[in-house]
């Protein structure tokens, strides 16, 4: 919804977006209230000694369209860095691919002070999420809880 303003050095037509509905306090923490519950963020691993140092000292899990990468890393929350070439395709694909990656993995509940490298290749932009996560799963070595899943 747009409204006309005037401003104090003329009148200039200035669009302002006015909320359709009054948002109050208790809506939104009912809305929050009925999000499925997230896990913590990751935090991300960042920077060229980073990658390498996983790299050189972590182990490698092959799983379908990806390779995990996990090994020691800073006491703290686990770091994931995901890479995605350019044989997953152009720059909006390597990027979906990423997002959808970072959104399988924060389903994931991932060992504290470790790691991550996730590798894609280019299934990983086909495939059924379910089917992704169930690969994170493998690649990190993390026990799935059933009951979880149930919910």
């Amino acid at each position: 919804m747009c409204a006309v303003v005037n401003v104090s050095t003329g009148s200039v037509p200035v669009c302002v977006i006015v909320p359709a509905v009054h948002l109050s306090s208790v809506a939104v923490a009912k809305v929050a209230a009925d999000s499925p519950p997230n896990t913590r963020p990751q935090l991300s691993l960042r920077g060229r000694t980073a990658f390498r140092h996983v790299f050189r000292t972590g182990r490698r899990h092959r799983v379908e369209g990806i390779t995990v990468i996990h090994g020691p890393g800073s006491p703290g929350q686990p770091r994931v860095g995901i890479v995605a070439g350019r044989r997953v395709g152009n720059a909006v694909t390597r990027n979906r691919v990423k997002r959808r990656i970072r959104a399988a993995i924060s389903q994931i509940p991932l060992r504290d002070g470790t790691s991550y490298i996730v590798i894609a290749s280019t299934a990983v932009r086909t495939v059924e999420f379910e089917q992704l996560v169930d690969w994170l799963y493998t690649g990190t070595g993390i026990a799935r809880n059933r009951n979880e899943e149930e919910r």
